[in-house]
């Protein structure tokens, strides 16, 4: 009904026994539909959590319970159209990700339409982060909600928690069904409907509302004889071969090669759960949420390629505003188990900031995001950079993957001193010390995203349409 801004992202899941560490780990991009869109990160006390919430886009309205629990987000900048806090762990460890926007046919949509004054993207952060006490826990709430209000738009919804990781699809302006990530198992979701086989009697790994299979049934949907989430409710078109399906294939083409070794970019039967050839790390994700078809001939940065012809949606391209990697650990103490790795603007260029979630506050660089321009700012300096590198990609990717080496090697150097350092404090001065931990993290990775854009303006201007030299240092 509502066009979403942020309808091209794309999703990583990594169960705990499939992850380097044992954490559970949900990723995703968030892609708007302009090139610019600002974000900023934050944390919503109980006293900032509203009690009666209206949607921007859409007349739902819903009275809120009054036991909120503190959390992250990532919220739009400009709020003339809502909130969309997109990514955030709650005080309870419980992470969310929402949402992946995904596809539907006009079959569902003419048995069960969209809900007008439905929630949808814009909402469903801020009506159910911080109200949950597990990851089972979010699918239930989010059921709920759709059951009585609808929605007005298809949506992935992801919920993790130390232990499970869960996926919800809705699919028409009711239906749904969630699926337990396995714990050996990875997922990629690039817009598209994605569960498959559905198991009506295993409620430890699937849930769903009561009537859908006789909602199925009793409007002719299934076309084969077993239930397949994706066939019945999903879509294959020429738009998912050339805009979802081709990020599928390339991740599971660098996580499980051998699996995909007889497909194509626009397969349409990819599999929804997949086993990685090996412990799936932190910097895995963060290659595949940058990708752009690297060592392909879809290559949009390849010398001589066309980025506006390549046949391939990309998941790392100029669209992407934010990353949240949320990491919940169980061999830490829960207090400080959470972590939302966070990196802004375009991801090929971009790295990936470790935050705490259980504290008071956030760095202002990263929350205080301005609407104009301001580059001591992350999501600013992010931006400056990925429009630099863009247009001089083969001069200037090494300073930017040196760049990210070093980053991230700061980044778990600053996760392993500061568990040490916080291991035996408690409540309000843990907060506290997290909460400067986060500063002093901030701080450094913006004096190095400050030296590479000064590095790459220099190094680019040198090489700028009208350029002349005449073998003088002065004239």
């Amino acid at each position: 009904m509502f066009p979403s801004k942020h309808s091209s992202c794309t999703t990583i899941l990594v169960g705990k026994n499939a992850t380097y560490d044992g954490s559970t780990i949900i990723a995703r991009n968030e892609d708007a539909g302009e090139a610019v869109h600002p974000k900023k990160f934050v944390v919503l006390h109980h006293e900032d959590q509203p009690r009666h919430y209206q949607s921007k886009l859409s007349k739902f309205s819903l009275d809120l319970p009054d036991n909120p629990v503190r959390y992250t987000s990532v919220p739009d900048v400009a709020v003339d159209e809502g909130v969309w806090g997109e990514a955030g762990i709650n005080i309870n460890n419980i992470a969310m990700s929402a949402t992946e926007t995904i596809t539907t046919n006009s079959r569902v949509l003419g048995a069960d339409p969209f809900v007008k004054n439905g929630f949808g993207e814009e909402d469903l952060l801020t009506i159910t982060l911080p109200y949950i006490k597990s990851a089972r826990e979010g699918v239930k709430r989010v059921g709920q909600l759709l059951k009585k209000y609808g929605t007005y738009e298809p949506n992935g919804i992801i919920f993790s928690d130390v232990n499970e990781i869960w996926y919800m699809e809705t699919a028409g302006g009711h239906h749904w069904v969630a699926q337990r990530i396995p714990d050996d198992a990875y997922v990629i979701a690039p817009n598209q409907t994605g569960i498959q086989e559905v198991k009506f009697d295993d409620p430890d790994n699937f849930m769903f509302p009561k009537d859908l299979l006789k909602f199925v049934q009793q409007n002719h949907l299934n076309l084969t004889e077993n239930f397949n989430f994706r066939k019945i409710f999903g879509s294959d078109t020429q738009s998912d071969h050339h805009y979802n399906t081709p990020r599928a294939w390339y991740g599971q083409r660098y996580l499980s090669p051998s699996a995909v070794k007889d497909k194509t970019p626009m397969s349409n039967d990819l599999s929804f759960i997949n086993y990685a050839d090996h412990k799936i790390t932190i910097e895995d994700i963060k290659y595949i949420l940058s990708s752009h078809y690297q060592d392909t001939p879809y290559d949009p940065f390849t010398p001589g390629a066309n980025s506006q012809t390549s046949p391939y949606r990309p998941i790392g391209f100029n669209r992407n505003q934010e990353l949240s990697l949320l990491q919940i650990r169980p061999y830490v103490q829960a207090n400080h188990a959470a972590i939302q790795w966070l990196a802004f603007a375009e991801n090929p260029f971009n790295t990936l900031t470790p935050f705490y979630t259980n504290v008071l506050d956030t760095p202002d660089c990263y929350r205080d995001t301005t609407k104009i321009l301001d580059s001591h700012n992350a999501y600013w300096a992010n931006r400056l950079i990925s429009l630099i590198v863009a247009d001089h990609y083969q001069e200037l990717i090494a300073d930017v993957e040196t760049y990210q080496q070093a980053t991230l090697a700061y980044g778990h150097q600053r996760i392993a001193k500061v568990d040490k350092a916080v291991e035996n404090k408690q409540d309000s001065a843990l907060m506290q010390a997290l909460s400067q931990a986060n500063e002093r993290t901030a701080d450094r990775i913006m004096k190095d995203t400050e030296e590479l854009l000064t590095k790459l303006v220099i190094k680019a201007s040198e090489n700028s349409r009208g350029a002349f030299t005449n073998g003088h240092s002065h004239y």
